[in-house]
């Protein structure tokens, strides 16, 4: 039951997310790609170049910022799972790619609120 209810909270933060990032002028490509190498939230463009968001969630409870929880580990992770797309997908190959966090902080009142971290990190930043 704990399982279900974690994956609609987060759902739910992924779906605000892609509304603000549309809000903002970027176009969808794709949602939750997943392979054996893991998940990408959102992939959108804005304007020519490929962005990989990452969307991450934390309650007041928590002791970290959500956007401080995108470790190198997970950018390594996130950037295998990026090039295994990019195989998949060779039209979005020769585009310029970014990364991107978008952070969902929820406050003890239960109000939201969202950063949009933009080049959050690149490949170099996570020494594969």
């Amino acid at each position: 039951m704990v399982r279900d209810s974690n994956r609609a909270v987060g759902n739910n933060a992924e779906n605000r997310a892609f509304r603000y990032l549309k809000q903002r002028g970027l176009t969808p490509v794709h949602r939750n790609f997943a392979c054996r190498l893991g998940e990408l939230d959102l992939i959108m463009r804005d304007e020519s170049c490929l962005v990989i968001i990452e969307v991450r969630f934390r309650s007041h409870r928590s002791f970290v910022p959500a956007e401080l929880t995108v470790d190198r580990r997970k950018q390594s992770k996130l950037i295998r799972t990026a090039a295994m797309f990019l195989a998949w997908n060779e039209r979005y190959a020769p585009m310029p790619i970014r990364f991107d966090i978008v952070a969902v902080d929820r406050d003890a009142d239960g109000e939201s609120t969202i950063k949009w971290i933009r080049d959050a990190f690149r490949p170099a930043d996570a020494r594969l």
